[in-house]
């Protein structure tokens, strides 16, 4: 505890005992005076005046003290025939003199503590509005070492030049851009590119988190956003990465009160550093985010983020690029195909395939084998997208074990005459760490676009489970397995039809859009939804009663030997079709 509220607090307890004193001092005496019939000393008899006013000072007997300091006073009072008391208080000077210094002292101390906490509150501000970012100068990360993306890398690149030679662009009156956004799914090396860039140019890398800049207390956000840009311009050249920015540059509410908010104070500071009006010559800002549509406007107007740079999903070129740069530096087996493994990774992202080949190598590591083989990638990819395998299956029993074979049985055979060009490499009824009680994989082809018929197809695959368990188990058997294939199917068909005008009864608009303005609008696209899955849940119930035998045939062997590659997938089914 510090010494001025010792002061204080000890002046305050003597204060306390004083005027204590004071008041016990007050109940004696009119206690001592307040009845005849008790003994008196012979100062209180003095100051009997025909019974009508008492005058006294205290006696010593405490007896006489607690005997009348209590509730039935005024009753003895009257009993007594005393109807008007009187004390007589008489305090010295000095014990007015002591009272007065120690009030005089407390308030003097009072003001002290106030105004030592006033600066104590304005340097815990400053503190706190500092904000805490990585930095790093000399780092090992190049465009060397990134895959995939060659147009985002190009365009990155560009501005590194412009960096470490600022003349040569000064020449033709260009304008270094003030900020770059980069946005695409999670996973896709945004983060990446701005290191590099730092890298490749040789500046000062400060990296934030939009998560930073919010906060409870008013004002420290924009406080943060100030300190931070003050902080680059002490550095000269730099780049500055607020990762996840969406987390502070979210559109603002036009029908509010218009930037009253903290999250809009924060966001006017950004705009206002970006905006040019202090100098920032050779500071780059970079920011990264995976939803660009929610960024407010005036973020993204040239003069403050003036480019935005997509940062996609590898395509098949440059997920063979991403597994040779992750597999150079690890003991791989010669017989292992780089192009093999990317066709079996549509949709991963740059960190899926990292993570893909550092689970192999730790599958290889338990083993203590020479190499990583491709039994130790199969196992690595089956873990990453479904999970590890339980070893413990004597607990499953066999009725379930046929559920989920039909179950898996009618998600392959679907997938197999839907989708000619995808590839069911793997389908197994082993139960997986996370929940699953088997699974296909359905590999589909690499597109630019997704067609209208090859949405339907992909929710026709999933609602198949479910149409096999009602054929052959029974409409009252159906179970809870197909939970995240009917969610995966909705979310397929609302984005048809809420944002792609994918559906006649909607036509060609955008429900997003609709929904804000009419209170119906959600209401009406459940309707059509609803209506729509129907339809295709009643084809893809077709389509599995045609090819029965197939599901059954599938079924079987998945029941004898609980996993199945792809080869013997379409060996099966080749064997059991009818021509």
């Amino acid at each position: 505890m510090k010494t001025p509220i010792k002061i204080l607090i000890g002046i305050g307890i003597a204060i306390f005992f004083l005027i204590l004193n004071i008041a016990e001092n007050e109940s004696s005496l009119i206690a001592e005076t307040a009845s005849m019939k008790a003994p008196l000393s012979q100062q209180v008899r003095e100051g009997v005046d025909n019974n009508l006013k008492v005058k006294g000072e205290l006696n010593e007997s405490q007896a006489l003290r607690n005997y009348f300091n209590t509730d039935n006073l005024k009753e003895s009072l009257l009993t007594a025939d005393i109807i008007i008391v009187e004390v007589e208080e008489k305090y010295s000077a000095a014990e007015i003199v002591v009272f007065m210094i120690l009030i005089g002292v407390m308030a003097i101390i009072a003001f002290v503590l106030v105004k030592q906490g006033s600066k104590q509150t304005s340097r815990e501000y400053d503190k706190m509005s500092s904000v805490e970012f990585s930095t790093q100068k000399e780092s090992t990360i190049t465009f060397a070492d990134i895959a995939g993306n060659e147009e985002a890398k190009e365009s990155i690149m560009e501005l590194a030049d412009f960096l470490k030679n600022p003349e040569k662009y000064q020449r033709y009156g260009a304008r270094m851009p003030k900020g770059v956004i980069l946005y695409g799914p999670p996973g896709t090396g945004k983060t990446l590119m701005a290191k590099a860039l730092a890298s490749e140019a040789g500046v000062d890398f400060l990296a934030v988190s939009g998560s930073d800049f919010v906060q409870v207390y008013a004002g420290l956000g924009a406080g943060r956003i100030r300190n931070l840009f003050k902080s680059a311009r002490e550095k000269g050249k730099c780049v500055i990465f607020i990762d996840e920015i969406d987390a502070i540059g979210k559109k603002r509410d036009t029908g509010g009160l218009g930037g009253s908010d903290e999250s809009n104070r924060t966001l006017n500071a950004l705009l206002t550093e970006m905006s040019g009006f202090k100098g920032s010559e050779g500071i780059i800002v970079m920011a990264a985010t995976n939803r660009l549509d929610i960024l407010d406007e005036a973020l993204l107007r040239p003069g403050r983020f003036d480019r935005q740079i997509e940062i996609g999903l590898p395509d098949l070129k440059a997920r063979q690029d991403i597994l040779k740069l992750y597999t150079q530096n690890r003991p791989i087996e010669d017989t292992i195909s780089i192009e093999k493994i990317a066709q079996q990774t549509v949709y991963f992202s740059g960190a899926q395939l990292e993570n893909l080949m550092n689970e192999a190598a730790i599958y290889a590591a338990r083993e203590s084998a020479s190499f990583i083989s491709e039994k130790h990638i199969d196992r690595a990819l089956c873990t990453v997208i479904a999970g590890e395998e339980k070893k413990d299956r004597s607990n499953i029993k066999e009725e379930e074990r046929r559920i989920t074979a039909y179950h898996e049985a009618g998600h392959t055979i679907a997938a197999k005459l839907l989708s000619s060009e995808n590839r069911v490499t793997k389908v197994t009824i082993i139960p997986t760490t996370k929940g699953a009680g088997g699974f296909s994989m359905n590999i589909p082809h690499d597109s630019m676009y997704h067609r209208k018929k090859d949405m339907f197809h992909s929710i026709k695959i999933a609602l198949a489970g479910r149409v096999v368990e009602e054929l052959v188990f029974g409409e009252e058997n159906i179970t809870t397995g197909a939970r995240n294939d009917i969610q995966k199917a909705t979310e397929i068909l609302v984005i048809m039809i809420r944002q792609l005008g994918m559906n006649e009864e909607v036509g060609i608009i955008n429900y997003d859009i609709l929904m804000g303005e009419s209170r119906g609008a959600g209401e009406r696209l459940a309707e059509i939804c609803n209506k729509e899955m129907k339809r295709l849940y009643a084809e893809t119930k077709e389509l599995i009663e045609e090819n029965i035998h197939l599901v059954h045939a599938i079924a079987g062997e998945l029941m004898a030997r609980e996993t199945l590659k792809e080869d013997e997938v379409n060996r099966v089914i080749n064997n059991f079709k009818v021509a």
